[in-house]
């Protein structure tokens, strides 16, 4: 039989090149990489140009701030419209939005028209699409290349952002020098245009949904603050983030002062920024057998230590061997940070919510990192900026202890996949998908020498719902029956409660059954949605009808 040639990717020739085998991706993976490093090199010029405009530690902090801050407001939104609108679509007009903006900004720099006011409000632009891009650029892999290359796919693109970060800035900063600040402005609105030509070159279809309509945007937003929420596992993963980034931020948004200081231009300031990536390739390479030796609370207070040590050297020292020393080592223990909580987030999130989850874990990094970019500019323009540096330091040693109570989850023992055992509630008539709010209401009669276990079990029973769409929870107790308890839970809408339907795991499952065997009898489940009442207006119509 005959393998189709998008199968091929482990025959012949093909096997050595894995995802790189598929031409639309092998394609799209050039674009994406060329428009990767031209935002890289739209970050040294921005940075640097505020240098020259304003040498204030505050706006200069704000350059990283203004990077940050559309990250944190529109990542999670923009993981639910990745999800309802086609991706390659929203791609393609993102990127003739960022190609007009910055085509703009590039004619002002060219004609010294730029001011730092100008130059804030284009990077937070820019950043504010990028967010929206981001989500839509991992959901099309999937449709680039068949499964059993997915994985191979899925590194190429990180191969590909830190080869961006690692050879944009250091361009970014010879192209500077050599041709002008406007030159990889230009540059950047080029790789923008190559996105654009490699899309609407592929026709490939995207992922198909399930069964079930989409959700709405607000309501799939919701659900997933509501996850996240009653997620603990996720929620220690946000505690050992908010220990760290708010620290690391400091010589993020200070780190074109940090540069200047060494006495150099952009070149310096450029190798400085590609240092940083070099090291975040090293400890992704280093990590994986670090992972065998360590666990992941291990992990986050090596990178944590790692990034107070580089801390330091930027305080200390002017010397620029130095500096880029520390630079490589700020790039090794933010990657190896950054990884162990990414995973510890992976490992806790079912499929239906992962994107969401992962969203809400990167806007409480981005939200963190633009508070502290703004915060320690602010403190740096006070006191000092290696005074701000070395309080930066010692801040990051001190949450390790505060933070060593919450223990990241691996994940292993959780079953997270569907178990699809609920049966669909039979209804006397259709019911509309917007119809709701709906109470489930379940009643359990149980053994009273059972009544603490079963009421533990309950309470973790109710963090589930939560978690996966119920607004509202409780469980009561009959007065008048010993032993007959009832729960009931509120969902925004009959469509919600399928959803739900869907979202239980097998780790659910689990926790059901052990209270069905404290149960006397089956529980009683009934189904109530909101009474619909017709308009005044339309019953007014109907009365005049009848007269």
């Amino acid at each position: 039989m005959d393998v189709p040639a998008s199968q091929q990717s482990s025959t012949g020739h093909a096997h050595w090149l894995g995802a790189f085998a598929h031409p639309a991706f092998a394609l799209i993976w050039l674009a994406s990489t060329a428009a990767l490093i031209g935002i890289a090199m739209y970050d040294t010029a921005s940075g640097w140009l505020m240098t020259t405009l304003d040498l204030n530690p505050l706006d200069v902090s704000l350059v990283h701030a203004a990077t940050n801050l559309p990250m944190f407001l529109f990542t999670l939104p923009a993981g639910a419209i990745a999800d309802i609108v086609n991706p390659r679509r929203l791609i393609i007009a993102v990127s003739c939005a960022i190609a007009a903006l910055i085509s703009i900004f590039a004619a002002l720099v060219s004609f010294n028209l730029a001011s730092p006011a100008i130059l804030l409000l284009t990077t937070f632009l820019l950043s504010a699409a990028w967010a929206l891009n981001s989500p839509a650029w991992l959901s099309i892999l999937p449709s680039l290349v068949p499964k059993q290359d997915l994985a191979g796919a899925v590194a190429a693109h990180g191969v590909g952002y830190n080869l961006s970060r690692t050879v944009g800035p250091a361009l970014g900063g010879f192209v500077i020098v050599h041709f002008g600040m406007a030159t990889p402005l230009w540059a950047f609105v080029a790789a923008n245009f190559a996105v654009i030509a490699a899309l609407s070159w592929w026709k490939g279809a995207c992922q198909e949904t399930g069964a079930l309509p989409a959700e709405r945007l607000s309501r799939a937003v919701k659900t997933g603050v509501r996850h996240a929420a009653n997620n603990r596992p996720l929620r220690t993963t946000l505690v050992r983030a908010l220990a760290f980034y708010p620290f690391a931020a400091a010589y993020w948004g200070l780190l074109p002062l940090i540069a200047r200081r060494t006495g150099e231009g952009a070149e310096h300031y450029g190798l400085v920024l590609s240092m940083i990536s070099a090291g975040a390739i090293v400890g992704s390479i280093g990590q994986r057998s670090l992972r065998d030796r360590i666990n992941a609370d291990w992990m986050v207070v090596l990178g944590t230590i790692g990034t107070a040590i580089a801390l330091l050297l930027f305080a200390w020292t002017d010397n620029f061997a130095l500096v880029l020393a520390a630079s490589f080592c700020a790039g090794v223990a933010w990657v190896i940070v950054l990884t162990s909580l990414f995973v510890s987030a992976q490992n806790v999130l079912p499929d239906w919510v992962r994107g969401r989850g992962l969203a809400i874990f990167l806007t409480v990094i981005f939200g963190t990192m633009t508070i502290g970019s703004a915060a320690w500019g602010q403190i740096a323009g006070k006191i000092g900026l290696s005074e701000a540096l070395f309080l930066a330091a010692a801040g990051i040693v001190v949450a390790i202890p505060l933070s060593w109570p919450w223990k990241l989850q691996k994940g292993e023992a959780m079953d997270l996949s569907p178990s699809l055992h609920w049966d669909v509630p039979r209804t006397a008539e259709t019911i509309s998908d917007d119809r709701g709010p709906v109470l489930v209401k379940i009643e359990y009669r149980i053994d009273p020498k059972d009544r603490t276990s079963f009421l533990r079990a309950l309470d973790e029973l109710g963090e589930e719902r939560r978690r996966d769409g119920a607004f509202a929870w409780g469980v009561f107790e009959d007065m008048g029956e010993i032993g007959r308890f009832e729960e009931g839970y509120l969902i925004e809408s009959w469509l919600e409660l399928m959803h739900l339907r869907e979202r239980v795991t097998n780790e659910y499952r689990i926790l059901e059954d052990e209270i069905r065997d404290m149960l006397l009898k089956p529980p009683h489940i009934e189904f109530l949605v909101a009474a619909e009442r017709a308009p005044m207006r339309r019953r007014r119509r109907d009365a005049a009808v009848g007269a």
